[in-house]
């Protein structure tokens, strides 16, 4: 399939998960100001605080990013009331081979629901038959059980523990688990 063909969206039983689109901006800041707490313990793009205009200006570019078909950036909506859950991310990590990592996060409001799984195992799906991946890896702290048990949950392979790996948001050195699945292990 060529890449221009890909299609921006896919849907799950009860997700509807796209790529961004102008005006998305203001839902994404508000479920991120819902979450900013959790989301700060995490993830290092969340140590900034960024004002309404500001993330409307990101949704645009991860707009663009999405085209280029190498950091994609998907939102997780509820089917029945379209309401914004969350965001995914499929990150380009070689071309070659090709492979991906997924990212994801989750309003606070929305976690324990099994959204993340879901639409985890949507974009698995997603990666391995638009882009014939052959590798995905989910990456995440050490400490963070709860993004560890998706990973687990949507049958990915923990391959590795690396130790001192980076420096986690209190500056301390921290352990990165990296998860993966192959286009054979596909459910």
């Amino acid at each position: 399939m060529a890449l221009e063909s890909i299609p921006d969206s896919f849907t799950t039983d009860r997700l509807l998960v796209r790529a961004p689109r102008g005006g998305d901006g203001v839902e994404v800041f508000a479920a991120i100001q819902e979450s900013l707490e959790n989301l700060r313990q995490w993830m290092e793009w969340a140590q900034q605080s960024v004002t309404l205009d500001e993330q409307e200006a990101r949704v645009r570019r991860s707009r663009l990013d999405f085209r280029k078909h190498r950091n994609m950036l998907f939102y997780m909506y509820h089917q029945e009331n379209e309401h914004l859950l969350g965001c995914l991310g499929l990150h380009l990590q070689s071309e070659s081979v090709p492979s991906y990592e997924i990212g994801y996060w989750i309003r606070t409001s929305m976690q324990g629901k099994g959204y993340v799984t879901e639409a985890v195992n949507g974009l698995t799906d997603y990666a391995f038959n638009h882009f014939s991946a052959q590798r995905l890896e989910i990456h995440c702290d050490a400490e963070n059980q709860r993004s560890a048990a998706v990973a687990e949950r949507c049958a990915y392979t923990l391959e590795a523990l690396l130790k001192h790996h980076r420096r986690n948001m209190q500056g301390e050195l921290a352990d990165t688990l990296i998860f993966v699945k192959f286009p054979d292990e596909l459910r």
